[in-house]
């Protein structure tokens, strides 16, 4: 009974988990000592997941499926155009500076490209990962060029050059969303024989996101708890987040039905790599806008939670 209750409700458990172990050990006296060890032990242990979750979920991509939909354009321009916009809203009106941090949080999570364990979801969900996969790789070189290009512009930083900004952007993303695709490809060709190993077991997949997703809980807890803004502002900025999700999820799954790619198109445009976003908020951006993102793992999480029950009840109706 438990493991079931487990199996059907990850991503709520992992993200309680992720916050319920922040405070435990935020008030054990013995773990400030190994403070320093533990996180550098949680800044491996995060991309080693993903890289995994990955791995098993590229194992069941074909390349041919590998190509450009019509919808990845529409969610594209839908990016761009609305970044233009809150651009030139910070830049050319005087907005008070708490107003103005709760714009760009709106700005940074519409920006940021699709979460690269996106995939993972959309699999388990019933979407088609690899059409997933190419709007993953399209939207984070879309971000890598409009971030250096247009965040300056709301927030001058002296010696960050666009080309050293785009090469740090990409540093941080394509390492760990192409590797594992090309480690997939290999075995494929030349080691069938784990390639079909590892494919058997790609619903593993889903439950590494989930440990993922319990440790990038407890770091946006602490975050949260250990910042100094107003908590009205706070809540403004997480409505922000909020807001955004709600869009970028509905807008995804309309221009996805058009094309028959509703529940890919949903997570390519909601899901988004949070990680990614509080870092580009941090390094361009007022350092509290990247409440907005980190209030975004929970609301991205909770839709996802919401669209897993429902395909499971779907599923048990159908059985009965």
């Amino acid at each position: 009974m438990f493991i079931r209750f487990l199996k059907n409700w990850t991503l709520p458990v992992a993200m309680l988990s992720g916050a319920l172990a922040y405070f435990f050990f935020a008030k054990v006296a013995w773990v400030a000592p190994c403070k320093p060890l533990l996180l550098q032990v949680i800044a491996l242990l995060t991309p080693t997941l993903i890289f995994a979750q990955l791995l098993l979920t590229f194992c069941k991509v074909e390349v041919c499926d590998l190509k450009p939909r019509g919808w990845h354009g529409w969610l594209l321009l839908f990016q761009i155009v609305v970044v233009l916009l809150l651009t030139w809203l910070l830049v050319a009106c005087p907005l008070p500076e708490l107003y103005r941090e709760v714009f760009e949080a709106a700005m940074v999570c519409l920006v940021c490209p699709t979460a690269t364990a996106a995939a993972v979801i959309t699999a388990k969900l019933g979407g088609s990962a690899a059409t997933l996969t190419t709007y993953t790789l399209l939207s984070n070189l879309m971000a890598a060029v409009a971030v250096p290009l247009l965040f300056p512009l709301v927030e001058p930083h002296e010696g960050l050059t666009f080309f050293l900004a785009f090469l740090r952007i990409l540093s941080k993303v394509f390492p760990l969303l192409l590797c594992p695709f090309i480690l997939a490809l290999l075995l494929r060709r030349f080691v069938p024989a784990v390639h079909q190993w590892l494919m058997n077991r790609h619903e593993a997949a889903f439950y590494l996101w989930g440990v993922a997703l319990a440790i990038v809980s407890g770091q946006t807890i602490r975050s949260l708890v250990n910042s100094e803004a107003p908590v009205f502002v706070m809540w403004l900025i997480a409505l922000a987040g909020l807001v955004t999700c709600v869009v970028q999820f509905a807008l995804g799954k309309r221009v996805g039905q058009h094309y028959g790619e509703r529940l890919s198109a949903g997570q390519a445009l909601g899901q988004k790599n949070t990680v990614l976003a509080i870092w580009m908020a941090y390094t361009y951006l007022q350092p509290l806008s990247s409440v907005g993102p980190g209030s975004y793992v929970l609301w991205q999480n909770l839709i996802n939670s919401y669209q897993l029950w429902k395909k499971r009840k779907l599923e048990t109706k159908a059985a009965h």
